[in-house]
């Protein structure tokens, strides 16, 4: 049994494909990249950022202590965390910067078992078909892009939209498994 410190979907479809029980405990956590962070020191800390917090609300209530996961990702391009897209015109612009381009996809996750951490960093690089303004526009109106890192879901409309992926699909999704396995193997042994 675990904790997940976020309300994702996609992230419990992916933990009950791992056949992992938990229970959602989201942060809630202000997700701002301080100055001078690096697009990977940012997801690791937000992830930790939001285990630490779920771990504190679990001591604070006095609930069964359970490993914390906390995970961010974030899709990069040139250097650049695009974000969630804020309204359709910026959702629209972030698919027109990845069309044709490849970019890269950080997914971090981190688990707090009675306060030892365990981080992972997962990178993958996704390469976007080009894609024309039709194809943008009616992507958009589907709705998935809205709430999604670099506005696109892997999982759906958008797979057609991807030429290449190399690295791990789930962690394009949101919660890379092998690195979430083997932490979860660890905690289990004792923090081997």
């Amino acid at each position: 049994m675990i904790y997940l410190a976020s309300a994702s979907p996609r992230r419990q479809e992916l933990l009950r494909q791992l056949g992992v029980e938990f229970e959602v405990m989201p942060s809630n956590i202000l997700e701002v990249r301080q100055a001078g962070e690096s697009p990977a020191d940012y997801v690791l800390r937000v992830a930790r950022d939001k285990a630490q917090f779920v771990a504190r609300l679990v001591r604070e209530r006095g609930l069964p202590v359970f490993p914390v996961l906390g995970a961010d990702t974030e899709v990069v391009l040139d250097g650049e965390i695009l974000g969630k897209p804020e309204n359709a015109a910026h959702g629209m612009a972030i698919l027109r910067r990845l069309a044709g381009r490849t970019h890269e996809v950080l997914s971090a996750i981190c688990v707090w078992n009675r306060e030892r951490e365990y981080s992972a960093l997962n990178t993958s690089h996704v390469t976007f078909r080009p894609l024309t303004p039709t194809e943008i526009e009616q992507y958009w109106k589907t709705g998935e892009p809205v709430g999604k890192a670099g506005a696109y879901a892997i999982q759906g409309r958008a797979a057609t939209f991807i030429a290449k992926l190399e690295g791990s699909y789930s962690g394009v999704m949101g919660l890379p498994l092998y690195e979430l396995d083997d932490i979860l193997r660890k905690t289990e042994a004792g923090g081997a």
